[in-house]
């Protein structure tokens, strides 16, 4: 059996995911502006100058720690569209990923944050656009976005207890009607 390291480039790759974890965390705990590269560094047990030299600077790991998945697929009749963004409920009302936290705990506070907020939610935006009819489209769907998105704030920050202690299909079953009226398309 050999004791041989793994080559650089895999070391090097570990390396930057125990940082980006120990970012997420704490930017997930703290926001951004009380989370320290001195704090991630330790977390991640790295010297800070190493966080430097792979992220350059406090918002470009930020950047990269706060990313989230793609918004959905366009093309989605009235129904899939509703019940994709229902389907999304188990998420944002359960266990939310670290760097959805992180960018929502610091969105209102800081304009990277902000700014990367305003990235993700604008390709979902798109995306709930393409399959929705009329020349208000992106309006529509920025509405059903922001609709999303004060129920995942409501639950995961503020901790409403209504939204707290209510079932996901209640939610979902009160949801749905005014989300299908934002598709602009006929009842079926």
């Amino acid at each position: 059996m050999s004791d041989r390291l793994p080559p650089r480039a895999e070391r090097r790759r570990r390396t930057e995911e125990r940082i980006l974890g120990a970012a997420r965390a704490l930017f997930a705990e703290l926001g951004f502006e009380r989370t320290t590269i001195r704090a991630v560094a330790r977390a991640a047990e790295v010297d800070p100058a190493l966080v430097m030299q792979y992220f350059g600077s406090k918002q470009e790991l930020f950047r990269l720690a706060a990313r989230v998945a793609p918004p959905p697929a366009a093309g989605l009749d009235a129904d899939e569209l509703v019940g994709h963004l229902l389907g999304t409920l188990d998420t944002k009302i359960g266990a939310l990923s670290q760097g959805s936290l992180a960018m929502m705990r610091s969105m209102l506070t800081h304009p990277e944050a902000a700014a990367a907020a305003r990235e993700v939610l604008g390709r979902q935006i798109d995306s709930l656009a393409a399959s929705i009819p009329g020349d208000d489209a992106r309006l529509r769907a920025a509405l059903m976005t922001v609709v999303m998105l004060g129920v995942t704030v409501g639950h995961q920050l503020l901790e409403l207890e209504e939204l707290r202690t209510a079932p996901q299909e209640e939610i979902a079953r009160l949801l749905r009607p005014s989300l299908r009226a934002l598709t602009g398309q006929e009842v079926s």
